[in-house]
């Protein structure tokens, strides 16, 4: 393809990407008042978590959120439908990604990408998971420290750009082990490396953990840390098989052909076909001379 081509592909992939997305936020924005099932509408399972609240906690009545202009109703729905149209609709644009690069890639690249985008959207929507069940408990927390005395009045923006944020957060760091394993493969961060810094690493997680999390409490951010330090240790386990085979490789244990190219022919043992040729082919035998029309043959 020419890079004319190439940027016509591009343009049409991504065309195909926001149409994708804009599907999917239309959807989401239906979603937001539509009940698939009983209190499974978008906006329900959202403000889920605030309703879980004591009741003393949060103002009288109906779990409501507060408005405090006009279009905050409208500009929140539609965000809220964005994102869930776009987690939704991901296969369908994420493909189109793929599309576009997959041609310049080797086949054994190819099947690595398709591994790696398979754990990464699982990992993720784990994280996704993770965070719609901590944040209850992380408002208990936040809210519990007034007491009696207090009335939590959540502003509808601030509210859910909160939700989104711990969705996002958790979903990203739950690739961590992903990126491990990927330097891992590459040589750039062997098992030894980190072994000796297993220490540091938990203690960086943790920092992280309390960095990252936008609440204040205690209980999202140990629970983001151990999830972290867990995955962590998935992923150094995997290194460290990993690196044992590429060990074993390099001392001739196996015939590595990992490194090679698709066009690259892999050195084949012709010991044994090259002694057979240099053995005398025997001479066929000769047709009896007095079979009916022998002279006729030949």
């Amino acid at each position: 393809m020419s890079l004319r081509d190439h940027l016509y592909d591009l343009r049409y992939r991504l065309t195909l990407a926001m149409a994708f997305l804009a599907i999917g936020a239309i959807f989401g924005y239906i979603w937001w008042s539509w009940e698939i099932w009983p209190g499974g509408s978008l906006g329900k399972i959202m403000i889920a978590p605030y309703c879980d609240l004591p009741a003393s906690a949060r103002p009288p009545g109906e779990c409501k959120l507060l408005q405090t202009n006009p279009f905050e109703s409208f500009l929140v729905r539609l965000k809220v439908g964005l994102g869930a149209g776009a987690v939704l609709t991901s296969p369908l644009w994420l493909y189109q990604i793929w599309a576009f690069i997959a041609p310049g890639l080797y086949a054994k690249e190819r099947k690595f990408a398709r591994r790696f985008v398979l754990f990464a959207s699982v990992l993720f929507v784990a994280g996704a998971f993770l965070a719609y069940y901590v944040v209850p408990q992380g408002l208990q927390v936040l809210v519990g420290f007034g007491g009696d005395v207090f009335t939590t009045f959540f502003k509808a923006d601030e509210y859910f750009s909160f939700i989104l944020a711990m969705l996002l957060i958790f979903g990203v760091s739950f690739e961590l082990p992903l990126v491990i394993i990927m330097l891992n493969q590459t040589g750039v961060l062997p098992y030894e490396k980190l072994r000796h810094w297993r220490r540091g690493f938990f203690f960086g997680l943790f920092v992280f953990a309390a960095i990252a999390t936008p609440g204040t409490d205690p209980f999202s951010m140990v629970a983001l840390a151990v999830a972290m330090v867990l995955l962590f240790e998935v992923a150094v386990q995997v290194s460290r098989v990993h690196d044992k085979r590429k060990a074993r490789l390099e001392a001739g244990g196996e015939e590595d052909y990992s490194k090679l190219d698709d066009d690259d022919v892999s050195p084949l043992n012709l010991d044994n076909r090259r002694a057979e040729d240099d053995q005398p082919s025997p001479t066929p035998a000769s047709p009896p001379k007095d079979k009916p029309g022998y002279d006729d043959v030949t």
